[in-house]
């Protein structure tokens, strides 16, 4: 059974405030690439889930969950990073 998690702007700093409409846009455009890793971001960071339970959910081993995860903040940092809108 999954736990809701409570999201807390308050504990973020003005610094810390990441543009959300971009990293929306960004993932939108993942699951256009990949429909798994984005999944597995959403799921990790948004739904808070563990790596096994991630697992669980897209039927695939754990390590492929791990190696899914880092590719794909990879892929969303550089899409953060480039300067232009991301487009859907």
């Amino acid at each position: 059974m999954a736990l809701p998690v409570v999201f807390d702007e308050t504990l973020m700093g003005p610094q810390d405030t990441p543009d959300l409409v971009r990293l929306d846009d960004a993932l939108h455009a993942l699951a256009e690439t990949d429909a798994r890793k984005s999944r597995v971001i959403e799921l990790r960071f948004f739904g808070g889930f563990s790596v096994d339970e991630v697992a669980d959910v897209l039927a695939v081993p754990p390590q492929t969950v791990l190696r899914d995860c880092r590719l794909a903040k990879a892929w969303l940092q550089r899409e953060m990073e480039r300067g232009e809108p991301v487009r859907r």
